[in-house]
C-alpha cells in the first residue's frame, strides 16, 4: 500500500521521519505541496492518532491506483462541494437560523430522518420570499476549498460528475453551468406569488434517493461499481457512500468517517486527487 499523508500546513522533517518509521517505509515522495506519498507502507496503530494530534490527513490507497481507474464522482452540495447548508442561511433571513440549524445537525447526525427533517425546516420558511434565494447564493455560498482544483482534475481524466443533494435546485442548477458539471439532481422547494410556501415538490431527494441516483447514473455511463468514487459529510449521504469503491468523508460528522474509506478532516477537496495521484 502507498500511505498518503497530507495537510494545510508544512509537514516538516521529523514527522515525516516518524510516519515512515511506523509504516517501514523507506520511499517519501513529495506529490503536492503539503503532500507525500509513502511507498511500501505498512499498517501501524499509532499512525491514526499522531496524524490526528499533528491535524494531518492520511489513507492507505493500494499500490497503482489512480484517477484514471475511476469513471464517475458523486458528491454531496451542502458542506461538501460548497462551505454552507443552504437551508440554514435561507433560514436566517427568516431570524430562525438556530431553529432549523438544530434540526440540520440532528438529521446530519443521523437522529432525524432526512425526509422528515427537511419537511419541517421547510415549513419554518413559510412566506419568505424567494428572492432570499439568489441572496443567499449571491452573498454566502462559496466553494469549499479544493473544489475548483478537483474538478479541473476529474475533467482533465475524462471523470464525470454528479451533483446530490438533499438542498435545492435553485443552488444545483446555478453551479452545474458555473461549475461544469454533468449532472445534477435535488430538492423543489414550491413558490406561489413570489414566496416560498413551506413545502417541498414532488418526492424528496433522501439519503435513497441519492444512492438510487447514483446507481442511475452510473448505469447509464455503463460504468461498474469499483469505478465510482462518492463524496459526503452526512449521515444521509451514507447509503450513496455505500454504492460507491471509494467513498470519501469530507470534514464530516463522526458517524460518515467511521463508514468511509477515507477521511478529509482537514485538507480541501484537492485531497482526493492527492490521494489517487
Amino acid at each position: 500500500m502507498n500511505l498518503i499523508i497530507q495537510a494545510t500546513h508544512t509537514i516538516d522533517a521529523t514527522q515525516l521521519d516518524h510516519l515512515a518509521r511506523l509504516a517501514q517505509s523507506e520511499r517519501c515522495k513529495q506529490i503536492a505541496g503539503h503532500a507525500y506519498r509513502l511507498s511500501a507502507a505498512q499498517a501501524h496503530p499509532e499512525i491514526a492518532p499522531y496524524c490526528l494530534a499533528n491535524r494531518i490527513d492520511y489513507g492507505f490507497v493500494p499500490q497503482g491506483r489512480s484517477l484514471a481507474d475511476f469513471g464517475l464522482v458523486v458528491m454531496d452540495m451542502d458542506s461538501t462541494l460548497i462551505n454552507i447548508e443552504c437551508i440554514d442561511e435561507i433560514a436566517d433571513m427568516q431570524g430562525l437560523k438556530p431553529q432549523v440549524a438544530a434540526i440540520t445537525e440532528a438529521a446530519m447526525r443521523g437522529e432525524i430522518d432526512f425526509a422528515e427533517s427537511l419537511r419541517r425546516r421547510v415549513a419554518l420558511l413559510e412566506g419568505l420570499d424567494e428572492h432570499a434565494l439568489q441572496r443567499v447564493y449571491d452573498e454566502r455560498l462559496r466553494l469549499n476549498p479544493g473544489a475548483e482544483l478537483m474538478l479541473a482534475k476529474l475533467k482533465e481524466h475524462g471523470i464525470k460528475t454528479l451533483l446530490v443533494s438533499g438542498g435545492f435546485l435553485f443552488f444545483t442548477e446555478r453551479l452545474k453551468p458555473r461549475l461544469g458539471l454533468d449532472y445534477t439532481h435535488a430538492n423543489a422547494l414550491e413558490i406561489a406569488n413570489g414566496k416560498l410556501t413551506g413545502r417541498v415538490l414532488g418526492k424528496i431527494c433522501d439519503a435513497q434517493g441519492k444512492a438510487d441516483w447514483l446507481v442511475k447514473v452510473r448505469d447509464e455511463l455503463g460504468l461498474k461499481p469499483d469505478q465510482v468514487i462518492a463524496i459526503g459529510d452526512g449521515a444521509n449521504d451514507l447509503k450513496m457512500m455505500a454504492q460507491a469503491s471509494v467513498s470519501i468523508a469530507y470534514h464530516a460528522k463522526p458517524v460518515v468517517r467511521e463508514q468511509a474509506s477515507y477521511a478529509l478532516n482537514f485538507v480541501g477537496l484537492d485531497g482526493l486527487v492527492n490521494l489517487l495521484s
